[in-house]
């Protein structure tokens, strides 16, 4: 912000300098109105700028913590990718698993080896891997303008058929923490494996305040 009032002063001492070196009382007239306009220019981006828009009527980290739940430290990629990538105000996050505190993950097919319930709790967990990858991302969840889309994939066989039944762990936990803001458009499919057979595997899209 400093600088920004760095240079408006700069304007208006050279200009000032300008209008005093000018003997024509017209074009002096002119020159203080060019004056003007160019400060409350300045003035107005160093306002507009200077907002904070208030997302949510609560603290959303604190909401975290009130739901029992301390984020993580975001895995490293073991490939050639990254955990997020921010263009604009959009945030693309990478498909992330079940991981649990120890580092291990939730593995198994739901269905048949995990019940609907352990694949609800499964895709809560991914959740909290995905809001810490978020944060690492943008430094602070009271950030996050909109949960956009949510690409859900729940490590199956062929014959089950429940898949939204499982991602709800991930969309119930977006709106616990997000309210209305974690509404997002969504995808649940089936998948034949995942990698390291986990149980299964989320991505998701965030709009966030720039």
């Amino acid at each position: 912000m400093a600088n920004k009032y760095d240079f408006s002063t700069y304007v208006l001492q050279n200009l000032t300098f300008i209008v005093q070196s000018i003997n024509s009382p017209n074009i002096m007239k002119q020159s203080l109105f060019l004056l003007l306009i160019i400060l409350s220019s300045c003035q107005l981006k160093d306002s507009e700028s200077s907002k904070v828009v208030e997302l949510y009527d609560y603290d959303v980290e604190e909401r975290i913590k009130s739901l029992g739940i301390e984020l993580v430290e975001p895995a490293k990629p073991i490939a050639n990718y990254v955990n997020s990538v921010r263009t604009g105000n959009l945030v693309f996050m990478a498909g992330n698993g079940p991981r649990k505190s120890d580092g291990n993950f939730v593995v198994g097919k739901v269905g048949s080896e995990l019940s609907i319930e352990e694949g609800y709790a499964a895709a809560r967990l991914t959740a909290i891997v995905q809001l810490s990858a978020l944060k690492a991302q943008i430094g602070d969840l009271n950030k996050v303008e909109r949960i956009i889309k949510v690409l859900g994939m729940v490590n199956t066989d062929a014959s089950f058929t429940r898949h939204p039944e499982v991602i709800n762990g991930f969309s119930d936990l977006m709106v616990e923490v997000f309210g209305k803001r974690g509404k997002h458009a969504r995808a649940a499919v089936g998948m034949g494996s995942l990698p390291m057979n986990i149980a299964c595997e989320i991505e998701m899209i965030v709009q966030v305040q720039e």
